[in-house]
């Protein structure tokens, strides 16, 4: 579609409220889903994170990989086991997640970033003892899944500070050196709250929270905190929701401005999110 030299003019202006009253503040992106995997989706990502940097914000990327693992996992002929979501972790997977998350994904990601423009740094969450974890199932039926016991931010801190981009795999590391891996949901939540960020945005391969699932007019565009439980029990939020959510939630009781679970099969679905008026998605917030 042809879109004029005024459109865009007022395209621009209605970002400007946005630009100034985010100017200097830090988002936190969980980056995940078909937008990782798709190789258009995934170019029109990295532009709106380097855009974001470029007026003057500071995004701070947590990602997912999970489809990459399976594919890793299946060439070497390692069965995953998954429960409540969750995949059983034992050492031989762990070493496989780590090497695909810290490695191949995440500096895919960084080169992502650098081809549209921009500076990244990637690191997991070992690094600087970014991430300290611990077992998520105490019973160890789960192997090396973890769970966030605490996050030190000062590496990332550095990063930013130095004019780069952050890109963080979800990996902890626990009290005796060993590699733990972590939701990426609940990786981006952690960061969020320990670094004091303005937003929280999750991209999923949902358009957001809705009432019924099957009607796309029925998005849930602001979600209370004081709703989520009423919601959880009439089955309105369910599966593979129920944990995104959980991590709004933290995120926005531990202090975080506001979070966003938005559709990242919309192409620039974060600046559609961050610098317009409609915006897009579920935004939660603590009320």
């Amino acid at each position: 579609m042809f879109v004029s030299a005024m459109e865009k003019a007022e395209i621009l202006v209605e970002a400007l409220p946005y630009i100034k009253d985010f100017y200097g503040r830090r988002v936190v992106i969980k980056y995940g889903g078909a937008a990782m995997t798709d190789c258009e989706l995934k170019q029109k990502v990295m532009q709106d994170i380097v855009l974001m940097k470029f007026v003057g914000m500071h995004p701070i990327v947590v990602h997912g990989g999970g489809p990459e693992i399976n594919q890793m996992l299946s060439r070497l002929g390692i069965q995953s086991e998954f429960v409540n979501g969750f995949r059983v972790t034992d050492a031989a997977t762990m070493e496989i997640v780590e090497m695909v998350l810290g490695g191949k994904v995440n500096k895919e990601i960084v080169a992502g970033i650098h081809a549209s423009g921009g500076k990244a740094v990637g690191i997991s969450g070992k690094d600087g003892m970014l991430i300290q974890a611990r077992p998520a199932d105490g019973s160890g039926k789960m192997g090396f899944v973890g769970e966030v016991q605490c996050v030190n931010p000062e590496l990332i801190e550095k990063v930013i500070e130095n004019g780069y981009i952050p890109v963080i795999a979800p990996i902890g590391i626990g009290e005796e050196q060993q590699s733990y891996n972590i939701n990426a949901d609940l990786v981006a939540a952690a960061i969020a709250v320990s670094m004091k960020a303005d937003k929280l945005v999750l991209l999923t391969d949902v358009p957001g929270l809705m009432m019924n699932p099957a009607d796309s007019n029925s998005l849930i565009s602001v979600l209370k905190v004081s709703e989520v439980e009423n919601y959880v029990q009439k089955g309105i939020i369910a599966g593979g929701m129920v944990p995104k959510v959980q991590c709004c939630v933290e995120a926005v009781t531990g202090g975080v401005g506001r979070t966003h679970i938005i559709d990242g099969r919309v192409p620039h679905s974060i600046l559609l999110e961050v610098f317009t008026d409609e915006g897009i998605g579920t935004m939660v917030v603590n009320e």
